[in-house]
């Protein structure tokens, strides 16, 4: 073997090396562990193609993949959950009238409504105060009547009454209802009962309080038909007087488009416990005055 042989052999020994510690940095730069077989024979491999063939390319490296932030997830049945929870607080009480079959109502139902409402912050003795017993109510309506027919059955001496109230600032029957609107059919739908007795609108909508008291006060009404808080209103401002108030009909079973009765409304269901409360349950307790739900 000659000498220049021998040094090639050398040099070509040399460079191997080389070229193995310098893939081998690379390597730690990659993160790669040089325990693993697989990318080092790829390296070697890698060289030897280029240490064969010169002419070659050289090998382009795959840059791996910086790892990427990850969040956690909730799992599908957590979010299934989650959804249905929202949606159940998103339900109106128009969806569960809707699938409740309408039930007359009780004087039962008036007295839990009460006891309900005043459970919280009155005493037990002031709770039995707001009672009232069975006598105090008169028969209910079981969705068969209409208005007018109604109102013959709880009231047959109408006429007699009628004849002899003379009083001003008062009316012998008072009917509670939702609306405006509402209180404009009760109107209409009691032409067969009334006669011809004297209506009184008793509702805030194009009526000024004011009109209210002067018609009161100048005229005889048998009829008042209005909303709690009107009827409220002038109580309080001594333009009505229910001394002479024989009959309160609470429009209890009738249902809007929402399919809300009034005491499912809770501006209209406060102000009829107001009023209920301010001189109704007294004069139902003392007599004078008798309660229907129609």
């Amino acid at each position: 073997m000659s000498l220049s042989t021998k040094r090639g052999s050398k040099g070509t020994e040399l460079q191997c090396k080389r070229t193995e510690k310098q893939s081998a940095i690379c390597l730690q730069q990659m993160n790669v562990d040089p325990s693993d077989d697989e990318p080092i024979e790829k390296a070697s491999d890698n060289r030897t193609a280029t240490h064969q063939d010169p002419d070659s390319k050289p090998a382009v490296t795959k840059k791996r993949n910086q790892p990427t932030e990850c969040f956690l997830s909730q799992p599908e049945g957590k979010q299934e959950s989650t959804v249905k929870a929202k949606r159940r607080k998103k339900k109106k009480i128009s969806d569960i009238l809707e699938k409740s079959a309408p039930k007359p109502g009780v004087p039962a139902d008036l007295q839990n409504l009460l006891s309900r409402h005043f459970g919280e912050n009155r005493s037990v003795i002031e709770i039995e105060e707001l009672k009232l017993s069975d006598s105090c109510f008169l028969p209910a309506n079981d969705l068969t009547h209409s208005f007018s027919s109604y109102l013959k059955e709880i009231c047959p001496k109408w006429a007699k009454l009628r004849k002899n109230h003379k009083e001003k600032k008062s009316v012998v029957m008072l009917v509670i209802c939702s609306s405006a609107l509402r209180s404009l059919e009760l109107i209409k739908s009691m032409t067969a009962f009334k006669g011809d007795c004297r209506v009184l609108k008793l509702f805030a909508k194009h009526i000024k309080i004011k009109e209210q008291i002067n018609m009161l006060e100048k005229g005889v009404f048998h009829i008042g038909v209005g909303t709690p808080g009107r009827v409220k209103a002038l109580v309080e401002q001594d333009g009505l007087c229910l001394n002479s108030t024989k009959y309160m009909i609470l429009d209890w079973n009738w249902r809007d488009q929402k399919l809300r009765r009034m005491m499912d409304i809770p501006e209209i269901k406060k102000e009829t416990i107001d009023l209920l409360e301010m001189c109704i349950i007294k004069l139902c307790r003392e007599g004078s005055v008798k309660l229907g739900l129609f």
